[in-house]
């Protein structure tokens, strides 16, 4: 079976970095927001949806995915863990770490570079000193930029999050579990290395148990000799009479030098006695704890094993939640194109059917306004025949009038338009066809 298929496995040759964990109330007040999102509600709003209410559950997982974020990110804090390797960062925030990072490096180098020129009496004349100074100086500035970059980082990362869209946040969401992952399988390779010092440990301290017991078994055997001796001595002393004598006082010597033998040997039996009672106690003690640390450490595993396929698992899960939001939003939009067609449809429908209608009422009105047309211009033929009525009367009298007077006769003149049908019109003031006007000039008597 390939090892990357095993979920458990813990690479020991890896090196890891040990983290200091500070820990505090975060995961109190995070796995208590998390137990505030049960919803009793949440059949009654699967089974009243419509697309309106999808916007609004969609809108509350990006809330709650925000605020999960914002939690994770303090949590790094306070937990220690290091926020650039914890978060996915822009180009932009990275940027400022990175930045911060080179120009660290490089004061480094220049000071150990000014550092490294021999203290003569030429190079201090050549400004030495004012570039160690210089150097020390950007040092201090590069490591104050170095340690604010992270926060000024992190504040644009909160900044740009506030605004992100759901796609946005899984994805960090997802990045945060893949950073978990890594740091659970870190600290799985710490405990491992603990608990081989621990069975070292162990080791060491049974052995040592086991000297103090031999050594405190040689030193009893040696008490018991004492003891004899010095039984033997007193013993002697009582026998002496003279209390004043020189064998009196060698007798005497020799008791207290037996009973500070003896003394020191009861002292070491009570060290020996001491020790051996403490390494049996360190024996269970890391025994107690290679358990506690092995119990942890499995559970580190299976939560991380859990995580790292749930992870796999759910980067599948988040992209089809994130086509389904995309989906819903088309949908939406379809509908909203389909309902101005609709729409559009129906003005356009109105506007044909109105521009008919009026088309057939004016050709009605056209159709209506015809006797009226031809009853208007029965009256203006019958004004005008009636008027050329009067005209020939008075054509008449005229013609009579001039017979009568000058002895010309006009009616010649006269009949000449009238030869046709007398109600038709004159064709307007008796000039000749084709015959030209004559034109008027200063000499014209009647201009």
């Amino acid at each position: 079976m390939s090892d990357d298929f095993d979920l458990l496995e813990t690479n020991s040759n890896e090196k890891t970095e040990k983290v200091d964990v500070n820990w505090g109330k975060a995961i109190d007040q995070m796995k208590s927001k998390l137990a505030q999102e049960d919803d009793p509600e949440s059949r009654q709003k699967i089974l009243n949806a419509t697309l309106d209410n999808v916007v609004d559950m969609a809108e509350k997982d990006r809330s709650t995915l925000l605020d999960a974020i914002k939690d994770l990110t303090d949590y790094q804090d306070e937990v220690g863990i290091m926020f650039e390797g914890f978060s996915a960062l822009n180009p932009a925030e990275q940027k400022i770490i990175d930045d911060a990072i080179k120009r660290l490096e490089r004061a480094k180098i220049e000071l150990e570079d000014a550092n490294a020129k021999p203290d003569t009496f030429w190079n201090n004349l050549f400004g030495r000193k004012g570039k160690i100074k210089k150097a020390e100086e950007e040092l201090k500035a590069a490591q104050k930029e170095r340690d604010a970059s992270d926060n000024k980082a992190k504040a644009m990362f909160q900044q740009r999050i506030e605004s992100a869209d759901v796609q946005t946040l899984l994805n960090e969401l997802s990045f945060k579990s893949q950073a978990a992952i890594k740091r659970l399988k870190d600290r799985e390779l710490e405990i491992k290395e603990v608990e081989e010092s621990l069975k070292t440990a162990i080791v060491e301290a049974s052995n040592n148990h086991t000297k103090a017991l031999e050594k405190k078994k040689q030193v009893e055997a040696q008490l018991e000799e004492q003891y004899a001796l010095l039984k033997q001595a007193r013993q002697a002393l009582e026998e002496v009479a003279d209390k004043q004598s020189t064998e009196y006082s060698d007798a005497l010597a020799k008791v207290t030098q037996l009973e500070q033998k003896v003394e020191e040997l009861e002292g070491l039996k009570n060290a020996y006695t001491t020790l051996a009672a403490s390494k049996d106690s360190f024996v269970h003690k890391h025994n107690l704890t290679i358990k506690v640390l092995t119990s942890l450490r499995s559970n580190l595993q299976t939560h991380r094993a859990k995580l790292k396929s749930d992870t796999d698992e759910r980067l599948k899960y988040y992209d089809g939640y994130v086509v389904a939001l995309k989906a819903r939003t088309d949908q939406e939009f379809a509908a909203i194109l389909e309902h101005l067609g609709v729409k559009t449809d129906e003005h356009i429908g109105e506007t044909l059917a109105a521009m008919h209608t009026a088309s057939a009422k004016a050709r009605q009105e056209m159709m209506d306004n015809i006797p009226v047309h031809e009853k208007v211009m029965q009256g203006v033929y019958g004004s005008y025949a009636e008027a050329l009525k009067e005209i020939r009367t008075k054509d008449s009298e005229i013609q009579k009038n001039f017979a009568d007077r000058y002895g010309i006769d006009m009616k010649e003149i006269f009949d000449e338009y009238y030869s046709a049908d007398p109600n038709a019109p004159s064709d307007g003031g008796g000039e000749p066809e084709g015959e030209p006007k004559p034109e008027s000039n200063d000499d014209d008597l009647l201009s």
